[in-house]
């Protein structure tokens, strides 16, 4: 469902995404990573973080499930992006950063545990790793996409079984599109 609505609708997504200014969020992650550090932008959409990384000097990494956002963000970033779903991740201790900006949060409540133990294992030690969720405590679909919020406590649920992974900082933002009002929960998370 969720994947044919990004095959269907890319276009319009990624001309609705592209241009956000993210900057105060590269700010908090980057911050963490030394020069050429690599860096993994899972589920990278439109491609626009994943190409802000790489011109920061970063050797980046980006993957979406949509074929179509495949197409459009390799375009857009220059990069080889892979066409794979965060079932297919199997890098261990390869990434110094890992980068799920919105991306996360399609994946139903009960297969997260399984993904976050292997973007866990694809982290190297002392690598930090930004997550961000629509902030709620419901599943829900919503235009044909489907939406697995979050909040502090349903975080912090989550990241209980992963024994490797404490949390640097949660806080929350507004969405940085002008036609949106949700409001996002941010974290950023360091592997032990």
């Amino acid at each position: 469902m969720t994947l044919n609505y990004y095959q269907n609708h890319a276009q319009t997504f990624f001309d609705g995404t592209v241009n956000v200014d993210m900057s105060s969020l590269y700010e908090s992650f980057t911050r963490h990573l030394q020069p050429g550090a690599t860096v993994l932008d899972a589920g990278c959409g439109s491609g626009r973080d994943a190409k802000a990384f790489h011109e920061m000097g970063y050797i980046v990494d980006a993957f979406d499930a949509s074929s179509e956002m495949v197409a459009l963000a390799t375009q857009h970033s220059g990069l080889s992006v892979q066409q794979m779903t965060f079932a297919d991740i199997s890098a261990k201790k390869k990434y110094d950063g890992i980068w799920c900006c919105a991306s996360l949060l399609h994946v139903p409540n009960q297969e997260l545990p399984v993904v976050m133990h292997k973007l866990t294992d694809a982290l190297k030690s002392g690598g930090t790793w930004y997550v961000s969720f629509k902030y709620g405590e419901s599943e829900r679909e919503k235009d044909g996409r489907r939406f697995t919020d979050m909040n502090e406590t349903s975080l912090n649920k989550l990241l209980e079984s992963l024994s490797e992974i404490d949390i640097e900082t949660i806080w929350t933002t507004a969405d940085k599109r002008p036609e949106r009002d949700e409001m996002w929960l941010n974290a950023l998370l360091r592997k032990r």
